[in-house]
């Protein structure tokens, strides 16, 4: 095809040409918009709190059906050690002898969610008396204590408890630190509630409140 120097070339489209066109215009702009979409998914997900970090905080469930009387179970929560201790009715009865021993027998730093019914009084700190709900954190510097249940074990006036091997902090059976530890206050007693008989869940009461409950320390 020969073209004439600075003539204007015009080509016409037919109807055929024109949806052809139209077609491949919108197919264009669907898939940008696909590809634009796609990218962004990642983005706002990562926006989002992940199920592991939802675990963290979520409340556990625990069934105390074969915890035997003297023994303990730990689970985690928000990444913590939780124990939940069977107590013996020896050493419920020998919680009202240490109260001349500790710093804050009854409990009066809140230590615990305020609105459970906990026995402060008594000196349990529990729902069930039997049944002791703690967070396994010394209140010093954040070590992790022994369970040391046998009397005499740590000192001759040790009449069972926890005792952290990071610097000498000891706690009764309750949880309740003894006075001149390194650690300023008792464990942490968790929200929690008994969903049945035999099972606890521990991380919020049972009208599902506390779920951000945080102690003075722990």
């Amino acid at each position: 095809m020969n073209f004439t120097r600075g003539a204007v070339v015009r080509f016409s489209m037919n109807a055929r040409d024109r949806k052809r066109r139209q077609f491949l215009t919108a197919a264009t702009t669907v898939a940008g918009c696909a590809a634009l979409a796609g990218a962004s998914v990642p983005f706002v997900a990562s926006l989002l709190p992940s199920a592991r970090a939802l675990a963290g905080g979520a409340p556990v469930d625990y069934d105390l059906g074969a915890l035997r009387a003297g023994q303990l179970a730990i689970v985690q929560w928000r990444k913590k050690p939780v124990w939940i201790l069977h107590r013996t009715p020896s050493e419920l009865e020998d919680l009202s002898r240490d109260n001349a021993l500790l710093s804050d027998p009854r409990s009066r730093t809140p230590q615990q969610p305020p609105d459970m019914k906990l026995n402060l009084a008594d000196g349990l700190r529990a729902l069930h008396p039997e049944y002791l709900v703690l967070v396994g954190v010394c209140t010093h510097l954040g070590c992790i204590p022994d369970y040391r249940p046998t009397p005499g074990t740590v000192g001759p006036e040790w009449r069972g408890g926890f005792y952290c091997p990071c610097h000498g902090s000891q706690y009764d059976l309750s949880g309740r630190v003894l006075a001149g530890s390194p650690a300023p206050l008792n464990l942490p007693v968790p929200p929690y509630y008994f969903k049945n008989r035999n099972v606890i869940r521990i991380g919020v009461l049972e009208n599902g409140d506390d779920l951000n409950w945080r102690p003075a320390i722990w």
